[in-house]
């Protein structure tokens, strides 16, 4: 665990504290050999080089980025494409439901070797 990325997460509200920290395993449980650096003032997470996820946080939500997903599909309501649709973002907000199952499937898909 990086310090910056566990200092830039305690930042947040409470809830998003929370959030934070369940994406933040999510990506160590999926992505065993991840490493973990604040890049942009962001966390991103890294595995052989290159970038598989990032978490933001903004005022009144959480954006769950996923690298290298053009294969995936949005899903209406969780899972949008940004730029070419190489990146697929969660949007998270306050008492929202998150599918982290959904969220860790995409990742394992889109990090694998």
């Amino acid at each position: 665990m990086n310090d910056d990325v566990t200092t830039y997460i305690n930042r947040g509200l409470p809830w998003q504290l929370e959030v934070c920290e369940k994406l933040r395993q999510l990506v160590h449980r999926t992505v065993p050999d991840v490493e973990e650096r604040l890049e942009y003032g962001k966390p991103h997470f890294a595995s052989d080089g290159r970038h598989v996820a990032a978490i933001h946080v903004a005022r009144g939500k959480i954006s769950f980025l996923i690298f290298n997903a053009s294969g995936i599909d949005p899903v209406k309501g969780v899972l949008r494409s940004l730029g070419n649709g190489d990146r697929k973002t969660a949007d998270i907000s306050e008492g929202q439901a998150v599918d982290y199952e959904l969220l860790a499937d995409v990742l394992a898909r889109t990090s694998a070797r």
